[in-house]
């Protein structure tokens, strides 16, 4: 790696603060709108308690009065309300990817969200970034990547130079065709500043809209050891597609030639909503300062597990659980709703 040039951060180096884009009745998540309001609560307590919290919502003043009613004084003066208007919640694909400069400064990526491969309108949320630019008043550390479709949940970073994302989502359908293979993972290496691209060929959840991102199923929890998910039953229809995963996974080597350490993490029990099945997972928890935000699906064996291992993985940090079930109604978890920013981006 060369210390003289740009990085993304890993997300288990300090932060200043994580965004939330709040849900609310013009999104889909209108029918149960009650309980994610709850979830999105114990989120934004648990970050405000340890960093700053930022969120985007078209109703300031009502998001503000339940934080307050949540949160303390001390809390609350880590938590910073914009207004503006929003398509849905899911931060780590329409935020800021924040890179930290050689001089210490960070580099504010603006990539397209197309919802996802035009799968759902997104117009309002790709505008978010241009909005919070304006606000902050921070046009110096913008960065426009806007004919690059890129979202936060596709790729992982280990903070050494090597980004991690899959085959299933970068080349998927209606995101950067014509582009090839070869020229996708020349590009994210000019624009993360990354020395290697590796590349996951399968492990894709049903239920996914994402096609299949990175953050859902495999995670590096330092420059030689990596997280993923590992399914035990043959009987479940990712058996195959993940011990495919498993076996690659087993063949990567760090930038020293040496193999990865591996932690797999349970696959949860089959959850299922209108006879769709949720894509539930336990890799998609959010690193903050101090602690992690695990998600958990009432099922207290797996739970366990889960909670075990990733206090393994970040011995030095609390481990939190957030009973994360209602976020998989709309195909995701707290990762998907959530955007760090390392600690030289303030706001």
């Amino acid at each position: 790696m060369n210390i003289d040039r740009a990085i993304l951060p890993a997300e288990w180096e300090p932060q200043s603060g994580v965004m939330l884009t709040w849900p609310h009745e013009e999104t889909d998540w209108q029918p149960y709108l009650e309980e994610i309001n709850e979830t999105y609560l114990q989120m934004a307590e648990a970050i405000a308690r340890r960093e700053k919290l930022l969120v985007v919502t078209p109703h300031a003043e009502e998001i503000k009065e339940k934080l307050s009613e949540r949160l303390g004084k001390t809390e609350m003066r880590n938590v910073r309300v914009v207004e503006l208007p929003t398509n849905d919640t899911w931060a780590r694909d329409h935020g800021f990817i924040t890179l930290r400069n050689a001089d210490g400064s960070p580099i504010l990526l603006d990539f397209c969200f197309n919802g996802w491969g035009e799968k759902f309108d997104a117009g309002l949320d790709n505008e978010i970034n241009r909005s919070l630019m304006k606000i902050f008043g921070c046009e110096e550390k913008y960065e426009n990547h806007l004919d690059f479709v890129l979202e936060g949940g596709s790729i992982e970073s280990d903070g050494c130079g090597t980004i991690f994302t899959t085959t299933s989502c970068l080349l998927a359908p209606h995101r950067n065709q014509p582009m090839t293979r070869e020229q996708i993972d020349l590009r994210l290496r000019e624009m993360l500043r990354a020395d290697r691209i590796i590349w996951i060929e399968h492990g894709q959840l049903a239920g996914d809209d994402t096609d299949g991102h990175i953050d859902t199923i495999v995670r590096p929890c330092a420059r030689d050891t990596i997280l993923y998910i590992r399914c035990d039953d043959p009987s479940d229809e990712h058996y195959t597609d993940f011990k495919e995963m498993e076996l690659q996974l087993q063949g990567l080597r760090t930038v020293e030639g040496e193999p990865y350490k591996l932690l797999p993490l349970p696959f949860p029990d089959p959850i299922y909503h209108d006879g769709e099945r949720l894509p539930a997972t336990y890799a998609n928890f959010l690193i903050i300062n101090g602690a992690v935000l695990v998600p958990t699906y009432g099922q207290p064996e797996n739970d366990a597990k889960a909670l075990k291992t990733l206090q393994m993985a970040f011995p030095d940090r609390e481990m939190i659980p957030i009973d994360s079930t209602i976020i998989t109604r709309q195909h995701g978890s707290i990762h998907c709703c959530t955007m760090q920013f390392p600690k030289e981006m303030q706001f």
